[in-house]
């Protein structure tokens, strides 16, 4: 006999066009206009189904109240929720109330069924993803570069929201300015350890010799200037979340060393005796591929094993440019607020330029780029115009698939040195090109470094430490 599906949405013509595909497909199939209608039907008698759909917004009870009786009712139901609102709150609720899949609003209907199917053939596996877990969360909260409706987004969401609940490392990957950090607080903000620290390090930001003291903490008379014990990173974050960004600039030894507390859940400070055990879940997060690093013999496999249980790719914005209008017009509102005053707008075609342009600086870019518009552009209505002189554009984007007029050179160069046999010709073609981009930064911004990096895209002190390694610090 055909699997038994029920369908709880208010919007009449969702109801009609998914409860046709699925009759098509061959299931039975019975529609609800709100929660309330679909629990009479249970308590009335009517035959539990064998996978619910529920929308998200309904009158009276949501679909995520819907959810959580279902659960009680009918503990191994699995349930699709659906919402045409896709962010980490939406999506992390739906997995912590037991949802057993997240559907995007709107959705193609051969894609629906085939979820059902799926769902269906799984649903032997045991109750939902929310089993046993706890109820009360702090409230979630939409963050700049975490907004989006784009696939990808909604992907991530879908991700976040069944790792959350997970206790397993997490390895983010992406490009420097796509919001990594805060991917990295979603996942500790809608898990049971939310209520615990999130401490966050940034590796490349502290001088090597001081890194093991920043992760470890030391005991006095550790070091010179050790003039009192100091509880390190992983103890901060005792019970809680420790997020290292940029781990693929971590030095080999420290590398060790945190593989051991990975393993283990122990360590001692620098200069102690006294083992220290920590609960701690590691998320991790590098722009660097990881997998070339250890090829290079610069990061160590095993503890990339360990840190790589689970890997999020976070997109560039180039490749989600349909979410630049929703991610420009919250950063212009929280200028607005910053300064305020009543928030810009942009009009079509500096909304068009905006999704044109290839944001090599992704999110943070597009958010300095909304700081400067606040501060600069007069009116309260940004045109392209204004948009080109804030991008500091003097020429509109090359065609799609024209190649910049630097690349010929440099192909020729790279062509010239294969032929005459040299080697590490990629690592010194990276370094040339970094010092080319990097000493027009700074000819741009007269020398300032801080200003420099914002308009390239990437973090002070990153450019700092290339900079040092460019004139041998």
């Amino acid at each position: 006999m055909s699997a038994r599906i029920w369908v709880i949405d208010d919007d009449r013509s969702v109801r009609y066009v998914l409860v046709a595909a699925l009759r098509e497909a061959g299931y039975q199939v019975m529609a609800f206009d709100r929660a309330a209608a679909a629990l009479g039907a249970l308590q009335a008698g009517e035959e539990p189904p064998e996978l619910a759909f529920t929308d998200v917004r309904m009158p009276g009870d949501d679909g995520l109240v819907l959810l959580g009786r279902l659960r009680d009712r009918l503990p191994e139901l699995p349930v699709v929720v659906m919402s045409a609102w896709t962010d980490v709150a939406s999506t992390a609720g739906a997995f912590r109330g037991g949802a057993r899949e997240f559907l995007s609003k709107p959705f193609d209907l051969d894609d629906a069924v085939a979820l059902a199917g799926r769902t269906l053939a799984a649903s032997g596996a045991g109750a939902g993803a929310g089993a046993g877990l706890p109820a009360e969360r702090p409230p979630a909260r939409a963050d700049g570069a975490l907004l989006g409706s784009s696939p990808p987004m909604r992907a991530l969401f879908r991700a976040i929201g069944r790792l959350a609940q997970a206790p397993v490392s997490v390895l983010i990957t992406g490009e420097t300015g796509t919001g990594k950090e805060l991917v990295a607080r979603a996942l500790h903000r809608e898990s049971p350890r939310a209520r615990q620290p999130f401490v966050a390090l940034n590796t490349a930001a502290i001088p090597a010799e001081l890194l093991e003291s920043e992760l470890f903490g030391h005991e006095v008379g550790a070091f010179t200037g050790a003039v009192r014990r100091r509880a390190g990173r992983f103890e901060q974050a005792h019970g809680g979340t420790l997020f290292l960004d940029e781990i693929g600039d971590m030095p080999l030894a420290l590398q060790t060393r945190l593989l051991r507390v990975l393993a283990e859940g122990e360590f001692f400070r620098v200069g102690g005796r006294e083992l220290i055990r920590v609960d701690v879940r590691v998320i991790a997060a590098t722009h660097q591929d990881l997998g070339r690093l250890v090829a290079e013999g610069r990061f160590r496999e095993d503890l990339l094993h360990r840190l790589d249980v689970v890997r999020l790719r976070l997109p560039p914005l180039r490749e989600r440019p349909g979410d630049v209008p929703e991610l420009a017009g919250r950063f212009l509102g929280v200028t607005a607020q910053r300064f305020g005053t009543v928030p810009k707008r942009l009009d079509a075609d500096a909304t068009a330029r905006l999704e044109a342009h290839a944001w090599p600086g992704n999110v943070r870019e597009l958010e300095n780029l909304c700081w400067r518009l606040a501060a600069l552009a007069p009116g309260g209505v940004v045109d392209r115009a204004q948009v080109e002189a804030a991008l500091g554009a003097t020429a509109p984007d090359a065609p799609e698939g024209a190649a910049p007029a630097w690349e010929r050179p440099l192909a020729d160069w790279i062509r010239a040195q294969l032929q005459s046999g040299a080697t590490g010709v990629h690592a010194r073609a990276l370094e040339r090109f970094e010092q080319a981009v990097f000493a027009a930064a700074l000819e741009h911004t007269g020398g300032h470094r801080s200003q420099a990096a914002a308009r390239l895209g990437i973090g002070r002190n990153t450019l700092g430490r290339k900079l040092g390694r460019q004139q041998g610090d």
